[in-house]
């Protein structure tokens, strides 16, 4: 005769009121230990994996009715065994690691922190991808659950400092937990990456510099765009895009771009160029308060609009590695690492440029920079500039 597989439930006992509390787990009569009270594994069972899996979502769901009966006990309020159940779907509605973090980046979100819900949405993402999209209790979140996300993401090529980062935002969101007492800290992440690897340089030579600069590019408008908003980027001492694209006119005064890097809020002061001025003048004036020709449409999603204009301009960008023959697959952050390379060598001082803009404390480089003349930095900035002077 053919098995049919049962529904498990938890019986919950309370002034001798018993109520049964379903669950979605289906075993296999033979699959079952009434005496110990657990599901066990068939010898050589194609449903060994499932049933150890199962068995760790019981022990979790035992131990989270276990929480919530005591806390309950310490609240010194009358409940019922109906209480314990309600509550515990509520912890699974709430609770559950896809849920609580989609409810931080709302947070987030209501706080104007777009960058930082945009990271999170990205580790949620990948996170989701690795469990095929089935949720995960937060106080069942283990090492060695974790350990098996970290092999999934090695096993896709994913680079060590990008695992680290997604392991980071995880632990901040499992963090967040601990500290609002909905789970118990057992410190799932001690046994994945969570460092910094040193990022391998990916500087380009003053020379390949030049021959980006000479390309003829006229015929095709995307590519020399992406080129000017790379060489922009250089010539501003290696500013970032998101930077540049939230540049405010009003930020150009007195043959000085002053404003403050939206990573760090520190500010910087760099002198505008004629090399700078060429480019801006290539486009139309912009319609909105920006300075430069990324953000242009005054009703547009700001946020969408930069992005948008990064990918176009990162993918064109790869066309131009193609047209000149580099491997070095050229990018916007190229850019802050060839002025940062040309920085050393033209000889602002390393305390300056902390190796090429790859230090590992900013605040360091942070202190520095409040110290020195902008002067002596602009002077150095006019130099590498006159290096891509054609005679």
């Amino acid at each position: 005769m053919t098995e049919r597989e049962g529904t498990i439930y938890y019986q919950i006992i309370h002034d001798r009121k018993p109520r049964q509390l379903l669950t979605e787990y289906k075993v296999f009569p033979s699959e079952w230990d009434n005496h110990r009270g657990m599901v066990v594994s068939v010898a050589k069972s194609n449903r060994h994996t499932f049933i150890l899996a199962l068995r760790e979502r019981i022990r979790g769901d035992v131990e989270r009715l276990g929480k919530i009966i005591r806390q309950l006990d310490n609240r010194g309020l009358t409940y019922t065994a109906d209480d314990v159940i309600d509550e515990f779907h509520r912890y699974a509605r709430e609770f559950s690691l896809f849920n609580f973090m989609e409810s931080v980046i709302a947070r987030l979100k209501q706080n104007g922190k777009d960058r930082t819900s945009e990271t999170y949405n990205s580790a949620l993402r990948s996170f989701k991808n690795f469990r095929r999209d089935e949720d995960i209790m937060l106080d069942c979140i283990t090492t060695g659950i974790m350990e098996a996300y970290e092999s999934w993401l090695h096993k896709r090529k994913v680079t060590p400092n990008t695992i680290s980062f997604y392991m980071r935002i995880l632990r901040a969101v499992y963090n967040r937990a601990v500290e609002a007492e909905i789970i118990d800290n057992r410190n799932p992440f001690r046994h994945v990456y969570t460092g910094v690897d040193k990022t391998v340089k990916r500087a380009i030579p003053l020379s390949v510099i030049k021959a980006i600069i000479g390309l003829e590019l006229s015929m095709t408008p995307a590519i020399d765009f992406a080129r000017d908003m790379f060489l922009m980027s250089f010539y501003l001492r290696g500013m970032s895009f998101i930077d540049m694209a939230y540049l405010k006119k009003s930020d150009l005064q007195n043959g000085s771009v002053t404003y403050r890097r939206r990573k760090t809020g520190q500010q910087l002061i760099i002198g505008w160029e004629p090399e700078m001025q060429k480019i801006l003048d290539k486009y139309p004036e912009n319609k909105t308060d920006y300075l430069l020709p990324i953000i242009t449409n005054p009703v547009t999603n700001e946020r969408k609009a930069y992005r948008n204009k990064c990918y176009n301009i990162n993918r064109n960008l790869k066309k131009i590695s193609k047209m000149i023959g580099i491997e070095v697959p050229i990018t916007l952050y190229v850019a802050r690492h060839s002025w940062a390379s040309a920085a050393k060598v033209k000889g602002i001082p390393v305390s300056v440029i902390s190796e090429g803009m790859g230090h590992n404390s900013e605040t360091t480089t942070q202190i520095y920079l409040s110290s020195l003349d902008v002067s002596v930095i602009d002077r150095a900035n006019n130099l590498i500039l006159k290096c891509l002077q054609f005679k």
